[in-house]
């Protein structure tokens, strides 16, 4: 039987360098939390148990992964232990040790190190297997700051040595550790109670039990990689930023394999929307245009042959077929999702918010706001106008400048424009209250009553013309 699988995950360091209010753990990466992105790992593994080492805001870190794992149940458990003070690797995981149960397989990560790949750590759990220690290694063009890999002649991995106690030969090495290991817990244990500090940084080391297994005849294997993305971590606003810039360009990449068109990968994100709490999706039909600049949060869906024009933000939402949305539209749907039909409009510079349930051939032209609405087919809101709290016909005109007043200062209220109405420009409908199929609401008008069927409303002050009447001038200068 393949053996139950545990994570111990070292999230206890400060990260001076990030210079923030928040622990560097819960740096963002593609709108996620660096140590999330590595407990997904868990769940993608089929992982028993996950300990979180957890140190400096210890409080704030365990509280945001705790709402994380209440909002996505990931099937394993979540634990969390202290580290305080904080001295060295080796005694961070001392600490996860009374929470780590002995018949399975540690898998070691550290939170700062987000995009592993499920697959690779399969893998080195499969290295590691039920006798042996298995270290995720990957060779670099500039190992510098990293424990190398000391090897026999023949091969055999004898032991890790740190950067600041390697020889002059030992730094040449190239092939470092990553900071990942796979070991059976009942080895682990063993070593870790051996580990001392006689070092140059006075730590307590956990790469020092590579020799220990070594000396104990236990073999140690590693299992090398050449994706330094995979093993990258996070110190620094710097190290984050390019490690978010070589992260989106794999999911542009992964994208344009699928058959997306995208004008420039290198300027296309894909983020989890932290408001509604869904995680990144965009899945895309055949013949779809993403053009630059483009954000996507959460779960986002684009029919075959859409387009979606430069500096758009579209989140939680389903956009259909052939639809175009032209540049700098702002769509969110946040927990209510929004719906764009097949061979709709909309844009530029307009905004869709939750709720908004735009059917075919709809048109939403440009600094036009729809909330909380239906239109139906072929309805038309080209300019500068707002709909809240509306539902709209088939074919409906809606004019420039007209808003839907929705909100009588406690409740809202419903507007209904049924199929084939025409509102003119200017308007104000009051809700509650319907225009009925075919009638016209003249320009300008105020309407806090309902528009009969086929008939026109109209409701504003008399025009009156005064003869006679001179523009005041400016007083001469003294």
């Amino acid at each position: 039987m393949t053996a139950s699988l545990d994570l111990i995950i070292m999230a206890a360091g400060k990260g001076t360098r990030m210079k923030s209010r928040f622990p560097k753990v819960l740096q963002r990466l593609a709108g996620r939390p660096l140590l999330q992105h590595v407990l997904d790992q868990a769940a993608h593994l089929g992982a028993r148990s996950a300990v979180v080492v957890t140190g400096h805001g210890a409080q704030q870190v365990e509280a945001a992964i705790s709402a994380q794992a209440a909002a996505h149940p990931a099937g394993f458990a979540l634990k969390f232990a202290r580290q305080e003070p904080q001295l060295g690797t080796g005694h961070a995981v001392q600490q996860a040790v009374p929470l780590l149960p002995q018949d399975g397989v540690a898998v070691i990560l550290s939170g700062d190190v987000p995009l592993t790949q499920a697959a690779t750590l399969q893998a080195l759990v499969d290295a590691a297997g039920s006798d042996r220690l298995a270290l995720l290694t990957v060779t670099l063009s500039d190992p510098t700051g990293y424990g190398r890999i000391v090897r026999t002649p023949a091969g055999a991995v004898t032991a890790i040595v740190e950067h600041k106690d390697a020889s002059e030969a030992q730094r040449r090495i190239a092939e470092i550790y990553s900071g990942i290991m796979a070991v059976p817990a009942r080895l682990l244990n063993g070593w870790l109670a051996r580990l001392t500090n006689d070092n140059a940084q006075g730590e307590y080391y956990l790469t020092d039990i590579v020799a220990m297994a070594v000396a104990d005849g236990v073999p140690v294997v590693a299992h090398c990689i050449d994706d330094a993305l995979q093993v990258a971590g996070v110190n620094s606003p710097v190290q984050l930023a390019e490690l978010e810039r070589a992260h989106q360009l794999r999911q542009a990449h992964a994208l344009m394999e699928q058959g997306v068109r995208l004008a420039d990968p290198a300027r296309f994100d894909l983020r989890d929307d932290t408001r509604s709490g869904a995680r990144a999706s965009l899945v895309c039909g055949q013949d779809v245009e993403i053009d630059v600049g483009c954000i996507f949060s959460g779960a986002v869906t684009i029919g075959a042959g859409a387009a979606i024009g430069a500096h758009c933000c579209i989140a939680n939402a389903t956009i259909g077929a052939d639809a175009v949305i032209h540049p700098y539209t702002h769509i969110d749907g946040e927990k209510l999702g929004v719906a764009v039909g097949e061979g709709a409009l909309v844009g530029p510079f307009a905004r869709l918010r939750p709720g908004a349930q735009l059917g075919r051939e709809v048109h939403i032209g440009n600094f036009v706001e729809v909330k909380n609405s239906t239109l139906a087919d072929g309805a038309k809101a080209n300019h500068l106008a707002y709909l809240g709290d509306a539902t709209v016909g088939e074919r409906v005109n809606y004019g420039a400048g007209s808003i839907t007043a929705n909100y009588d200062g406690a409740n809202k209220h419903r507007t209904v424009i049924e199929a084939d109405a025409h509102i003119g420009s200017n308007c104000v409908l009051v809700a509650p209250v319907t225009v009925g199929a075919g009638a016209t609401v003249a320009g300008g008008s105020t309407i806090a009553k309902d528009v009969p069927a086929g008939t026109l409303g109209v409701a504003r002050g008399r025009q009156i013309t005064i003869t006679h009447w001179k523009r005041p001038t400016k007083n001469p200068k003294p």
